[in-house]
This record gives C-alpha cells, sequence and structure tokens, in this order.
C-alpha cells in the first residue's frame, strides 16, 4: 500500500495534461496566431505581440486593447495494456484559455508600453473514480496566470527591441483513490488543493524587418518556479489507528518548472493580400527533472516523496499564413508539429503526452475603423502511444488524446 500511495504523490501532483500542447503548455496566446498555426514571432500584427515578439510592438501604429478566449474541448482515451479489453475515457470540463493585451504609445514615439495577461499553462484532466487507473489519479486542474507589463523601442524603422517582466500566479487541485478501505468497503480518497506563490521571470524579443517583404523575429520567455508552500491534503481513510498514523501530514510543498520557450520566426509579405508566417519554437523542458514533495507530517509512512521526469527539450514547427479577402475580411490558415517531451517509460495519465499534430483556421472581420472581431479553431491530434509507465510509477497502457478549439477575440482600435 505504501509504495502505491508515494508512486501516486511522485506522479500526479502539478502536471496537467493538456491536449493542445507538448507537456503540460497550453499554446493559444493571440486569435490571429492560433489561426496560422499559432505562428507569430516574425510579424507585427496587433497587441498580441506582448507575449509573440516585444521587439514588434513599437512597429504597431495604433494603440489598442484586445480580449480573446478559447473553448478548450480535450478528450484522452485509455486503453489497458496487453491483452486487455477495458477502456476508459476522460470527462474533462471546458477549459477557457484566454489573453488580454493593452498597448500605448504616442503616434510619431519610437516607445510604446503594452501589458499582457495570458495563461500559457493549465488544464483540468478527470478520469473520474471507478477507472483502472484511480489510485494513479481521479482529477487534475492546474491553473497559472502570467502578467506581463511590457516596454518596446523601435530602434529603426527596420529594427526594433523589447522586454517584460512575467508574474506568474497560479493553483493546483488534484485528487484520487487512496488503496484502503473502510468496513463498508468505500475506498479511500485524497485530495492536494494549494495556490502557488508568486513566480517571477521575463520575456524579451528583437524584431527586424530588413525589406518591405520580410521580416524576422527572436524572442525568449524565461522559466518560471511554480512553488506550492503550505498546500493542504485533505484525506477520507480508515479510521483505525494503525492507518492514522501512516497519514499525519495535512500541509505539502512542491515546485513545478514553467519551461523556458526560444523561438526564431519569419514573416514573408508574398504579394499585397499574402502573407507567410513559419517558427520555429524550442521548449526547455529538461527542466523539468524530477517532482518532489515535501509534508509536514508522514503520508504513507514517509515524510517526503521524489519522482523521475527527465523530460527533454523539444521543438515545435509551425507554418501559417493570411489572406486579405476584402477589405472587411482577412481570413487563416495554419498547422504545426509538436515533439512530446515525455520519454518512453516515464508516461503518466495525468500527461499522457505523445507527438502532436494541430490544424487551424481563421479570419478577422472589421466591423469598423475601431473594431475588429477575430475568430480561430484548432483541432490537435495526438499519436496513439502505448508505455509500460515503469519509470513514471504511471498506468501502463494505451493512450490516445484529441482536442477541439474554437476560439474568439473583439480588438478595439485608438
Amino acid at each position: 500500500m505504501k509504495s502505491k500511495f508515494l508512486a501516486f504523490l511522485g506522479s500526479a501532483v502539478l502536471t496537467a495534461g493538456v491536449a493542445n500542447a507538448g507537456g503540460y503548455q497550453a499554446n493559444l496566446q493571440g486569435q490571429k496566431q492560433i489561426g496560422m498555426g499559432h505562428a507569430g514571432t516574425g510579424l507585427a500584427l496587433d497587441q498580441s505581440s506582448i507575449f509573440f515578439n516585444p521587439g514588434a510592438l513599437a512597429h504597431l501604429r495604433q494603440n489598442g486593447i484586445q480580449i480573446g478566449v478559447s473553448a478548450l474541448n480535450s478528450k484522452i482515451a485509455y486503453r489497458e495494456a496487453s491483452g486487455g479489453v477495458s477502456e476508459s475515457q476522460t470527462d474533462n470540463p471546458l477549459g477557457t484559455p484566454f489573453q488580454v493585451y493593452a498597448s500605448y504609445g504616442a503616434a510619431e514615439s519610437p516607445l510604446r508600453f503594452g501589458i499582457g495577461v495570458y495563461t500559457p499553462y493549465g488544464s483540468t484532466v478527470n478520469w473520474g473514480s471507478t477507472w483502472q487507473g484511480r489510485f494513479g489519479l481521479n482529477e487534475l486542474t492546474l491553473q497559472a496566470i502570467y502578467i506581463q507589463p511590457t516596454v518596446s523601442y523601435r530602434i529603426t524603422d527596420k529594427l526594433g527591441v523589447g522586454a517584460g517582466l512575467i508574474v506568474s500566479i497560479g493553483s493546483v487541485n488534484l485528487q484520487r483513490s487512496v488503496p484502503l478501505t473502510d468496513e463498508n468497503g468505500n475506498e479511500g480518497h485524497i485530495e492536494l488543493d494549494g495556490k502557488s506563490k508568486t513566480g517571477i521571470g521575463f520575456n524579451a524579443g528583437v524584431y527586424f524587418q530588413p525589406t518591405d517583404k520580410l521580416s524576422l523575429g527572436l524572442t525568449y520567455r524565461s522559466k518560471v518556479d511554480a512553488k506550492v508552500e503550505d498546500g493542504d491534503i485533505i484525506l477520507q481513510i480508515p479510521d483505525a489507528a494503525p492507518v492514522r498514523a501512516q497519514f499525519k501530514g495535512d500541509k505539502f510543498n512542491a515546485t513545478l518548472p514553467l519551461p523556458a520557450n526560444l523561438t526564431l520566426g519569419l514573416g514573408y509579405k508574398a504579394t499585397d493580400k499574402l502573407t507567410i508566417a513559419a517558427d520555429v519554437q524550442r521548449v526547455e523542458w529538461s527542466a523539468y527533472e524530477s517532482l518532489r514533495f515535501d509534508f509536514n507530517d508522514v503520508i504513507g509512512g514517509q515524510v517526503s516523496s521524489e519522482a523521475q521526469r527527465q523530460y527533454e527539450d523539444s521543438y515545435i514547427y509551425r507554418l501559417g499564413a493570411q489572406y486579405v479577402l476584402s477589405d472587411i475580411m482577412t481570413i487563416r490558415a495554419g498547422a504545426y508539429y509538436d515533439e512530446s517531451p515525455v520519454q518512453d517509460g516515464f508516461l503518466t495519465p495525468e500527461t499522457p503526452d505523445s507527438d502532436s499534430r494541430g490544424v487551424s483556421a481563421g479570419l478577422t472581420l472589421k466591423l469598423s475603423e475601431k473594431v475588429d472581431l477575430d475568430a480561430s479553431f484548432l483541432y490537435v491530434n495526438k499519436k496513439e502511444r502505448t508505455d509500460d509507465a515503469s519509470k513514471s510509477n504511471g498506468v501502463a497502457g494505451t493512450f490516445k488524446s484529441v482536442a477541439y478549439i474554437p476560439g474568439v477575440g473583439v480588438n478595439y482600435k485608438f
């Protein structure tokens, strides 16, 4: 019993199985860019440059406010290991990653200020309390919100630089069944709940437009550590004294690295109406080596636990295009390929990750001289993956994930 319990603690808390990006990252930070496969580092499209490339923000000619939200509908299916016929599927609630950006600068000033609020990590995975892997995970909710004040400076008409301070806040809630039963045959249950301390990082970028047709961008977003201190441990276990003596803790500490990203982007204006974008994004997942928990008293007879993760750095390759169809409508399309950072043997039910393919489409409707409406749709299909979970203490078997993600945004320019 003790080994199973500690295996759970080492495998589940603070990671989320989002179905729209590798690991627990959620790449949904701009409706125009989502429509182009989330490419945009080499473009100066709108106020979302605060996220995609702070160096491009100073090349915008208008001030503006932008609000957008996506509806993340993800499903993960599971089939038990070799020879098994038992299957399960998550019942995840609708996720709502959002983004808010605003920027301001005097009309002829090379200096522009901005602020962004967005959700680069987080989701909910709900397997329920009756599936085969319930002693590994019932449900996990992870939320991380980045707040980014930004300054951007246009050195010349061809070159801009920018940087922003990242302030991260968030929370985690995890629930699982415990392999202990009371006199009525009810299984035990544990819930871990906590808010992360404020984390600090930065986002910096360079934008270069050597010709009227070609533009380039390079950005770096630093790692941020999400630390939970004095999170609550809520237990429902048998009242027998020998059992209670092994579960006396009621608080936990843990840290989850939100990894750094380095992105190189290109924009090419093929015609007056057609713009092509391509990004290569390196995600420094190797920061996630292990997951350690420290308890204020014994849990399963131990005061701490640690499980290896050994994530690998990975790349995302993006390609997109937009076409100005008329004075009031611009259409977009894109695709990407996202490498999984999870090595063989390390698959877990909260992040049953694999290489994924995404295709997207979008449009902008010009409602007036000051107001635009953006819409996007992204479909994500992760490759089916079978893993013995021998190194993660996860749940052996085959996992398959898909996601359908419509989104909408409003831009006000002044």
